[in-house]
């Protein structure tokens, strides 16, 4: 028998049960994400279709599947038919780096790893994947024909770029702690001591901002902003190439989510602070629990994320890049080379006390830095509570 075969079969059940839950989850998040609306609203949400409303995403589908596709005039043909593709091929091809479980063992002594692909580059590949998302918009922006569409493509691209620097600066901080960039041995170094999400809390908060713009959730949503740009990128797309667009960012959020829990929450860990934990290799039965708690950590954080975006206003787009290029840039900087001195010393187990350190070395010198431009600045409106006019006193 082949050394590679059990392997190669693993990772091709990983990949096909993955696929399928994310497709499934595209469709069903949509779902919650309307419930989730409605509850936050004081509303009831969908109801009707099926007990529940648990067959309204098998009833849109159905309606996507047979609505009139309508192309415009003058558009891009090829990039136009190519954007949506652009956009959901991405998201499903980096969950194959995630480790859904640890490693299956055989009677043998032999064990494979529960992941699509094993390989030594996998924070790096998932990064590298998921940002190809951005060309899809920016595409489908561009080849619309539209100026509003074009703007959201531009926006698109111009937010990518912005918070791609920061969240890759708070990945460096858990790679350079956990000293690999295999997501299997980032879990373990967890499973032995405490998660990523206690220890670095900064980067772990970080992380998770650009994790909405990136997958360009609310409050980061500029690029599809209604009140400005009608639908933003996807103004002129319609029945299924519409719905690639938000499967894609669908997928992208279950991908973040999962990513996110691998490298700050330990993936299938149960004990956040050091002690018993869940072991790394076991039986199926194991396998198949640790495959559940990464779930449930994934479901809690798009949970999260869907209440984030029913709870805050959407940023204005300068406030949205003065975020990313006077705040979240130079603190991630700021995280990295606290993180780069502390593992250089070896106080790794206080790097919790590192970010506290950060946040008040931040406060100090805040007063001290150079004003903004006063982009922010009320305006003065009469008869609102910034409008203070001069009382009449007569003559």
């Amino acid at each position: 028998m082949y050394e590679w075969l059990p392997q190669f079969i693993t990772s091709m059940v990983v990949i096909l049960v993955v696929l399928h839950l994310c497709l499934g989850a595209a469709a069903y998040l949509i779902l919650l994400e309307r419930k989730v609306c409605a509850w936050t609203q004081d509303r009831i949400g969908p109801n009707r279709v099926g007990p529940m409303g648990l067959l309204q995403p098998l009833a849109d589908g159905l309606k996507l599947f047979v609505k009139e596709e309508f192309v415009p005039r003058g558009v891009d043909r090829l990039l136009f038919l190519l954007a949506p593709a652009l956009t959901v091929i991405p998201a499903l091809i980096g969950f194959v780096v995630i480790p859904w479980g640890g490693y299956l063992e055989f009677s043998d002594g032999s064990r494979v790893s529960i992941m699509g692909a094993d390989i030594n580059i996998g924070v790096i590949y998932l990064i590298a994947a998921t940002s190809l998302g951005v060309y899809g918009v920016g595409l489908g922006g561009w080849a619309s024909n539209n100026k509003y569409s074009f703007l959201g493509g531009l926006r698109a691209s111009a937010q990518m770029i912005s918070y791609e620097i920061p969240m890759g600066l708070a990945l460096l901080c858990v790679v350079l702690t956990a000293g690999t960039l295999l997501p299997q041995e980032i879990v373990s170094k967890q499973l032995g001591g405490q998660w990523y999400l206690l220890q670095q809390p900064l980067a772990a908060i970080l992380f998770y901002i650009c994790l909405l713009a990136e997958a360009g959730r609310a409050p980061f949503d500029l690029a599809e902003a209604e009140q400005e740009l009608i639908a933003g990128w996807h103004t002129e797309y319609s029945s299924m190439k519409w719905a690639l667009f938000f499967m894609g960012e669908y997928v992208h959020l279950v991908v973040g989510s999962a990513f996110f829990a691998t490298l700050f929450m330990g993936g299938w860990s149960i004990n956040p602070v050091t002690g018993w934990d869940l072991p790394q290799s076991g039986s199926i039965w194991l396998i198949l629990l640790q495959f559940g708690i990464v779930l449930g950590k994934v479901f809690l954080l798009v949970f999260l994320t869907m209440m984030v975006r029913w709870t805050l206003p959407r940023f204005r787009f300068d406030q949205l890049m003065k975020l990313a290029w006077e705040g979240l840039i130079p603190l991630s900087l700021l995280v990295l080379l606290m993180t780069s001195v502390f593992v250089y010393l070896g106080w790794t187990e206080w790097l919790w006390a590192g970010s506290l350190g950060c946040l008040a070395l931040i406060w100090l010198i805040l007063p001290w830095l150079p004003g903004s431009s006063g982009v922010n600045r009320r305006v003065p409106l009469v008869g609102s509570r910034f409008s203070h006019p001069t009382p009449d006193r007569g003559p």
